[in-house]
């Protein structure tokens, strides 16, 4: 197996303007045997722990997601992402995804509780605290002795997290600050030890991070618990802070980081959420088949029926490609922040930088994966039909619990737009090439189409092709958009959102076909004919986005010859030589899984 510096690693957001080689990208299959006790270890824990009580987590038992929650602190699950210096496990960035997914699928209430403790309950501590911080609070986070929340959004302050109102004011002997304010949706509020707080120090531009000890004889007051669509026992409270005295030695960071430590904190939870979304796929999925392999109409199993047969193709290969873009990204982290320890940074400042350098892509993963969970969890209420609609089936719990995914970490419209926004600022800072390929795609436009006929014999060839073609879609799109918008490009937020689902689509089935094409070399085609099947069927699903995508894009900003000229452009983008038979590989991925009686692959 290639080393890691062997193989070229793309900065993040290139993946746009490079070719990538099926044997760089990292894929479940690649899980090391470390890696694969830890998955069966925390599947074990899912299974014993957590599905078995169900009900109790609907019917908001809040004692029961703290007490699953210190029974996963006694197993080591909570310290996996903690250096070993504070308690932790240290473990990789990747052995961290993997015990992310396979946690959370069993309940969206204790996957949200899990979430906002490892992630943005403890991680501003462990990336921005000070030494004298982290060895008073993170081993007791690690361990499940004490549980994180994070205090970010507040009434009038949502998306845009830095107009937040809460106030911390410098004390007259300058030893403390005095925290004012209401924060509100807070994750783990209900039995947190300690709150990350942001606040606005006087006048300041820019919020500040703070830790702050849950002591409700310190000016603390929680609401009621809110009451939700879904995750109904992860404790979610508004917090109230009147006078509540910190010392000023819990600042985190400077003073005025606190917006910088919130964006960063959220780019690790939008891959973490990712991954989180993924064995809940597959745990749909199999419950999906399972029903639709015993239910009878007409004196036919309903899995015979085409449209079953359909819709279950189309989940399985969501859940396919969710799961190669998602390590994929996950090994591109990790080894970008071994890269950085290699010459010398700090853990906190390589996992830092390590994580923002593919902001894209974390921005991108949560947007696809979680939109995929929930039409996952809706198509499988559909297989159950009537009985789906019920609570005493499991797929309306999952439908719930799936749609907060698309709102927190950033709503997906939000996500969405910053993706774009992040790769043109990389752009302009040189670190992706984008106007060279933009104008080499103008160029193309300007020329006369070849006409000969490709050699498509090998594996992929054409699908790869058909990658690569969708790129100079984004790169006519977004190379026009921002020569016409220039700066204000930001203003015109259909067009992004537009611009980044082709981004998005290029990235899962680019993702989707690499895993394919190298499991394929190392395991023999006709042992992945389904697996090649899911590729090329996401694939196709994606050129049809792309193209809706970008006839909106070129229509609501080009007029006359342009228009025409980049229409033409997209038409030829868009075109298969050959297209695939769609019908024939939904019924051959839907076989399969009839067949396994379940997602197995």
């Amino acid at each position: 197996m290639e080393t890691q510096q062997e193989k070229e690693i793309l900065r993040g957001g290139q993946f746009i303007v490079k070719e990538t080689k099926c044997e760089d990208v990292f894929t479940p299959e690649d899980f090391n045997e470390e890696q694969k006790m830890m998955r069966d270890s925390v599947k074990e824990f899912n299974d014993r722990e957590i599905i078995p009580h169900k009900d109790r987590f609907e019917a908001k038992d809040y004692a029961l997601t703290e007490e699953v929650m210190r029974k996963a602190g006694e197993m080591g699950f909570l310290s996996v992402s903690v250096p070993e210096a504070y308690g932790g496990m240290g473990m990789s960035f990747v052995s961290t995804m993997i015990v992310c997914e396979y946690i959370s699928s069993g309940t969206g209430s204790f996957s949200t509780a899990f979430g906002a403790h490892t992630g943005i309950g403890t991680m501003p501590i462990t990336l921005y605290g000070t030494e004298e911080q982290k060895q008073k609070y993170v081993p007791k986070l690690a361990s499940g002795e004490w549980f994180g929340a994070y205090a970010l959004t507040e009434p009038g302050a949502g998306s845009d997290a830095n107009s937040g109102k809460t106030t911390a004011t410098l004390s007259e002997d300058g030893k403390s600050y005095k925290i004012n304010g209401q924060k509100m949706w807070i994750s783990n509020a209900g039995f947190c030890s300690l709150f990350i707080v942001f606040a606005r120090i006087e006048n300041d531009k820019n919020i500040t991070g703070f830790i702050v000890e849950q002591d409700p004889s310190n000016g603390i007051t929680l609401g009621e618990e809110e009451n939700k669509l879904g995750i109904h026992a992860s404790s979610t409270r508004q917090v109230f802070f009147n006078d509540t005295v910190v010392p000023v030695e819990n600042m985190l960071a400077g003073r005025g980081e606190g917006f910088k430590i919130a964006m960063n904190a959220l780019n690790i939870g939008r891959i973490k959420l990712a991954a989180a979304c993924l064995d809940s796929q597959r745990r749909i999925t199999t419950t999906a088949v399972e029903y639709a392999n015993e239910r009878k109409q007409f004196n036919t199993r309903i899995s015979d029926f085409g449209a079953i047969k359909m819709k279950l193709a189309e989940m399985a290969t969501s859940t396919y490609a969710g799961e190669s873009a998602s390590y994929r990204a996950a090994k591109n982290i990790e080894d970008r922040i071994a890269m950085r320890q290699a010459a010398g940074n700090s853990h906190q400042e390589a996992e830092l930088k390590g994580v923002e350098e593919y902001a894209i892509e974390c921005s991108i993963l949560k947007v696809a994966v979680s939109e995929d969970l929930q039409n996952c969890a809706d198509e499988g209420i559909q297989i159950f039909g009537g009985m789906g609609f019920s609570k005493d089936t499991p797929m309306e719990a999952a439908w719930r619990d799936a749609r907060i995914a698309r709102i927190y970490e950033g709503t997906n419209e939000i996500n969405r737009m910053l993706s774009v926004g992040m790769l043109v600022k990389k752009a302009m800072k040189g670190h992706v090439d984008l106007l060279g390929p933009a104008q080499a795609v103008a160029d193309e436009l300007l020329g006369i189409p070849s006409f000969d006929t490709p050699d498509y014999s090998e594996l992929f060839a054409e699908e790869k092709e058909m990658i690569a073609k969708l790129k100079k879609v984004f790169l006519m799109v977004a190379g026009a958009a921002v020569q016409k918008f220039g700066p204000d490009l930001e203003g015109h937020q259909q067009l992004l959102l537009a611009a980044s689902d082709i981004l998005i689509e290029i990235y899962m089935a680019e993702s989707t076909i690499l895993r394919a094409e190298k499991n394929a070399k190392r395991f023999g085609e006709k042992d992945q004919e389904i697996q090649i099947a899911m590729a090329k069927l996401y694939l196709y699903n994606a050129v049809s986005i792309v193209e809706k995508n970008g006839k909106e894009s070129i229509i609501s900003f080009a007029e006359g010859d342009e228009q025409r000229m980049l229409l033409m452009g997209l038409r030829r983008f868009v075109k298969y030589t050959n297209y695939p038979d769609i019908v024939d590989l939904r019924n051959t991925i839907a076989e399969k899984v009839k067949a396994e009686n379940k997602y197995n692959l």
